[in-house]
Parts: C-alpha cells; structure tokens; sequence
C-alpha cells in the first residue's frame, strides 16, 4: 500500500470507539549494533520511550486510523506513569485506569532492536503484579463501544468485560500472542481470534491443533500470523491464506499490537479476509521505521 493509499485509509470522520483490554507499560527502547552477551556493554545509536503492551499500541493504531481509543488497564500514580500519560495523550488515547490510586511502578519494557536485521530483544514485567478485579471496571465502560480488543494480561476483568459485550452484541477480538490461564473462559464470548504462531492452548503442538482447540469454543473467525510469512485463517469453516508485504525491516518491535489495532479499525467495515490483508500493510508499514510510532509521525 503507497503512502498516498494509507493515508486515503487513515482520513475518515471519527465515529468507531474502541476498548483496548490489557496491559500498559513503560517501553525503553534502543536501537544498536546486536544486544549484548554477558557482561558487555553498548552503545546505542538511537533510543525512544514509549507506552507498551500490546492492547495499548493497538489503541494508538486504531486511534490513528481515525477512531476513537480507550485503554482498560492498570497506570496508577507512580511517577513514571507521566510518561506513559503523556505518550498516550499525544495520540489522543484515553485512559481508563483500573487502579489509579496504586503508586506501584508500572511494568517496564527494556527493548533492543539490532539495526542490521530490526529483530529484538525484550526484557520485561507484564502485568502478573497488578492484575485488578472486576470490581475495578469503570461503570458504562462499554457505553458506545463498537469493538473490543483483549489481550490476556487483566484476565479477570476480560472475562467480565466479554461476557457483557457479549449481551450487548459487541464484536470481541482477542490478541493471542501466547497463551495465558484463562484464556478458556474468555474464548467462548469471542468472534474473531488473531493469534501468533507462538500462541499454544494446552495440549496444542501444531498449527492445526489451535485451530481445532479454537474451533472447538465456536469461535467464528480465526487467524494466526507468521511474521513475514502468509497468515492462516480459518473463517466460517473456510481456510486460506493471506499474503503479507515483503520488506526490509528496520524494526519489527509492536508490528503484531499495530496489526490487531488495524484489524479492529477495518473489520469494522471490510470482510474478514480484507481486514487481515489489510492490517497486514499497515504493519510492513510499521517495521519501516524505529520505535512505535514513528511510522505514524513520519508520514
């Protein structure tokens, strides 16, 4: 997709509202040279800060795409929390914080992205430390929310949140990048299911065992993502593939978080099939750039 056809994607009235579900961090991230061996140290040759996780990037995609985004997590008051604030204002996303008088530290993202290849190095905390109740739900959360993205690290308060969109006749996207406990009560309230290659339910060895664990929850939209390889899918009993851009990637960091966010934005208006192409270049578009947003800032 040229940069004149993102664009024509991107400039639309904002009218789709979309609750974000998951984790929120705080992302270091360097750009050097390879990541370091065991008692080394680097210099990077770049470095930004950014908010993380992958409900929260997808909340800045879709966001960017013309939309209107809440994250459902858990920030608090620590100080380190105004960088996340201030990340997440600057792309006009909103917050709803599941536990805003915490003064915990949130989680914290050291990210290294070898320049030659754009692959990375993650070291992190995800939200195993603050995972709030459902009693933490903001009331009419769900109020004028077209699309719900869950991405397993606030299992609780997702479950509650999809049994309700469920009642409401809310579409719910789940964001499998792996597999967590909890996910099996959550799985039978979703309609579309984007996962990772890495995403293994128990018992599930190969490609073809999720799709049948999946199936097996009546979910009717399936899909699993291979990097730069063709994405799986399996739609209303109907399988297939996607084909995805080929291209030299100077950071692949967040480019699966900015598919789901693309997918909510398209899936809201094109088929199934056309929303995973779809998100699928705005994702190539993404590794183009270092970081997670540059993309964004330097069309």
């Amino acid at each position: 997709m040229t940069n004149d056809n993102l664009k024509s994607k991107i400039q639309k009235p904002k009218s789709d509202h979309g609750l974000f579900v998951g984790l929120v961090t705080l992302d270091l991230i360097y750009l050097a040279d390879s990541a370091p061996k065991n008692n080394q140290k680097i210099v990077a040759t770049d470095y930004t800060v950014a908010a993380g996780g992958p409900a929260t990037n997808a909340a800045v995609t879709f966001n960017y795409l013309g939309n209107q985004a809440t994250v459902l997590g858990v920030v608090g008051s620590h100080p380190m929390t105004q960088l996340i604030r201030g990340d997440l204002a600057n792309y006009k996303v909103a917050i709803a914080d599941l536990e805003p008088s915490t003064d915990l530290a949130p989680p914290v993202s050291s990210i290294i992205v070898t320049q030659a290849t754009g692959e990375r190095a993650v070291v992190s905390i995800n939200a195993v430390k603050t995972q709030a109740s459902s009693a933490s739900i903001p009331a009419d959360i769900l109020q004028n929310v077209n699309i719900i993205l869950i991405d397993g690290h606030q299992m609780a308060v997702s479950y509650s949140i999809a049994q309700i969109a469920k009642a409401k006749n809310i579409p719910v996207v789940i964001d499998g990048g792996s597999w967590k406990p909890g996910f099996e009560q959550i799985l039978p309230f979703v309609d579309y299911a984007i996962c990772s290659a890495n995403f293994y339910p128990p018992n599930c060895q190969t490609t073809e065992d999720v799709f049948t664990y999946l199936g097996g929850f009546e979910i009717p939209h399936i899909a699993i993502t291979h990097g730069q390889k063709p994405i799986e899918y399996l739609s209303c009993s109907k399988t297939g593939i996607v084909d995805v851009p080929q291209i030299q990637a100077v950071d692949t960091l967040g480019a699966g978080d900015i598919f789901h966010g693309a997918f909510c934005d398209y899936i809201l208006r094109e088929s199934f099939i056309d929303a995973l192409a779809l998100a699928a270049n705005i994702a190539a578009d993404s590794c183009k750039f270092f970081g997670t947003r540059r993309w964004m800032d330097l069309k």
